[in-house]
This record gives structure tokens, C-alpha cells and sequence, in this order.
């Protein structure tokens, strides 16, 4: 009974610290992330699976949201073009409050984000998966943001 009550514990202990190590590897990928996104990274897109859903949840002036989806090509376009006059402002994001949740397959990256000259924070997730080579790859992303010109790709 013994051997039985160690071999258990061994397990639950070993299962812990692999969970942790996960956990923890996920947040060090999305750390990752936002330092090439916050350099201008041509090659931001590499983060992305290739059917990555990806949602810009437009934050209204009278407090309400409304979601535009996009792919992940047509986010990779968008980003590049963006990316000339972000550098010239030289914008970045700041973030806090970042927890990694366990989902099927992986973790759910949760923060809030502040664009650099701003006072509010929004909210932002990316659901990471892992990959048989260990690597971690954003499959979901939702940015919230208060930039009205996304509202053109809401379908209604």
C-alpha cells in the first residue's frame, strides 16, 4: 500500500511540475510575442497557426463591443502595412495582469493591454497550442480596441 500511496504521489508531483513548466512556457511564448510585435517584427506572423481565428473586438464609444473576424493572411497584410507608421510613432502595447488558464490542447493566455499614450486598459487573449515539436502557436486571438475603423469588418 505503500508503494502504491509514493508511486501516486510521484506521479501527482511530477504531473505538477510538468503542468507548471507548461504554464509557464506558455506565458514566456506570449512575452515573446509582444516583444517582436513591439519591435516591428516582419515575421510576427510565424506565431500564428494557419486557420488561427482571429477577432478584433471593437470597443464602442457607448461601451459596447461588436466583433470583426479575420484570417490569419489577411491579419499578417494588415499588420505589415501598419507597421511603417507604428514604427514612426513609435507605438508599442504595455500589458498586465497576465494569467495562462488551461484549456483542451493548451493555455489561454489572458491580459489587459495599453496602447502606448493611452489611460485605459482593454483586454486581449490568445488560446496557445502545443506542438509535437514543443513549440507553442496562437490558434485563437481576441485584442479588444477602440480604433472605429475595424468596425468596417463586422459582419452583421
Amino acid at each position: 500500500m505503500k508503494k502504491i500511496l509514493l508511486s501516486l504521489f510521484t506521479l501527482i508531483l511530477v504531473s505538477s511540475v510538468a503542468f507548471a513548466d507548461d504554464r509557464q512556457s506558455a506565458i514566456n511564448f506570449f512575452n515573446n510575442y509582444v516583444k517582436s510585435a513591439n519591435s516591428y517584427d516582419n515575421t510576427l506572423g510565424r506565431f500564428y497557426a494557419p486557420n488561427a481565428v482571429i477577432i478584433r473586438q471593437v470597443v464602442k464609444p457607448d461601451g459596447t463591443t461588436a466583433n470583426a473576424y479575420t484570417d490569419k493572411d489577411t491579419y499578417v497584410m494588415q499588420m505589415k502595412i501598419g507597421a511603417a507608421t507604428a514604427k514612426l510613432r513609435n507605438y508599442t502595447n504595455k500589458y498586465r495582469n497576465i494569467t495562462a488558464t488551461p484549456v483542451k490542447g493548451g493555455y489561454k493566455v489572458s491580459a489587459e493591454r495599453q496602447p502606448k499614450g493611452e489611460t485605459y486598459w482593454l483586454k486581449t487573449y490568445q488560446v496557445l497550442k502545443k506542438q509535437p515539436n514543443g513549440n507553442w502557436i496562437i490558434t485563437e486571438e481576441l485584442m479588444q480596441t477602440k480604433e472605429q475603423i475595424f468596425l468596417r469588418y463586422v459582419k452583421k
